[in-house]
């Protein structure tokens, strides 16, 4: 006489798969982008005028599906952008035809200070990698904050991190972030 096996009640497993899944999904973490932070200008009323810059006031930066850097039509390197950027966008004296032009603005808690007039003009290609995007938007965003902690430090004898966010906004009126950021096309091996 053969016994039979006995068998298993299964009845409770999809209980404790449910219970398992549950479990992982308030336990887990989740990585999330937290993008880039931009202030964009607002929306302009009349779209078809024609605003021009003088091309001493603009520093040109393309990056090629190669992810290659052309600064002013010169090759660059990533590593050194920041400091270019820095340069560019300090106001020299006297007006040096190098450089941007250079205005006087009152800006409350600062008083009579001279800011650059300069644009950062930033043009990608299609097949540049996200990484290199990253790479030069950080080191965009490196050379402004470094100008601001300097006028910041020079001023107020601080960084603007840990300013009030009263001096922290003169600090950022005194120093526009102006990049201008073109749509993206193919530009090749430029």
């Amino acid at each position: 006489m053969r016994r039979a096996a006995p068998e298993i009640n299964a009845g409770s497993m999809a209980d404790i798969a449910f219970l398992l899944l549950i479990f992982f999904l308030v336990t887990t973490t989740m990585d999330v982008d937290s993008g880039i932070t931009r202030r964009l200008p607002p929306p302009v009323e009349q779209p078809d005028v024609d605003i021009k810059v003088k091309e001493r006031n603009v520093l040109n930066i393309l990056v090629n599906k190669n992810n290659r850097l052309l600064v002013n039509g010169e090759p660059g390197d990533i590593k050194t952008l920041k400091e270019v950027v820095k340069d560019f966008m300090t106001p020299h004296f006297p007006d040096d035809p190098n450089f941007p032009e250079v205005e006087e603005k009152n800006v409350p808690l600062l008083g009579n200070i001279y800011a650059s007039k300069g644009v950062i003009s930033l043009k990608n290609d299609r097949g540049t990698s996200y990484d290199m995007y990253i790479k030069v938007q950080n080191e965009l965003a490196r050379a402004f904050n470094e100008i601001k902690d300097e006028l910041a430090q020079s001023k107020f004898g601080t960084k603007t991190d840990k300013l009030s966010d009263e001096k922290r906004e003169a600090i950022n009126e005194a120093v526009p972030v102006r990049v201008s950021e073109a749509e993206p096309e193919n530009i090749g091996d430029r």
